[in-house]
């Protein structure tokens, strides 16, 4: 049986006070289970700048459609507001942008729940919809078609 890597890579150092910090803050405001979920989303977000700096630097047909696709990747799940956005405004995101598409945040924002912790709740108990399928993932990034579709049952 093989061994599933992992999707998230630690911090290298494992008590710098201002990582701490704005770890707290972010937990406070997001409410994940625990750290390995926001390291999940930074490493996402690694990836998507990753792309962009590799791409800046290309002038190649390939790189052209691949500076396309990502950007309509982006665009598609609401990561980038603009349409006219670039490259730069990839390298421009923050952890926030990537924790305001999750599937918890959303079910909180579209006031299906009072808390963002009871919004996790719900979803685990099986009470959110996307459409007509039950999702007990709260850190699923939610694209902005899905968004609409988002229902909750009491």
């Amino acid at each position: 049986m093989r061994k599933l890597k992992p999707k998230y890579t630690k911090p290298r150092h494992p008590w710098e006070k201002m990582r701490i910090i704005e770890e707290k803050n972010l937990k406070k405001e997001y409410w994940y289970k625990n750290k390995k979920e926001m390291w999940k989303m930074r490493s996402i977000l690694k990836n998507f700048r990753e792309q962009a700096r590799t791409l800046i630097g290309s002038q190649e047909h390939q790189a052209e459609k691949q500076k396309k696709q990502l950007l309509e990747k982006l665009n598609n799940l609401g990561i980038l507001t603009k349409k006219d956005a670039g490259l730069d405004d990839v390298l421009g995101l923050s952890i926030k942008d990537i924790m305001e598409r999750r599937l918890q945040t959303l079910v909180y924002r579209k006031k299906l729940s009072n808390t963002i912790k009871e919004s996790r709740q719900k979803i685990l108990h099986g009470k959110v919809f996307i459409g007509d399928k039950k999702t007990t993932a709260p850190s699923k990034l939610v694209s902005v078609d899905e968004e609409k579709q988002i229902k909750g049952v009491e």
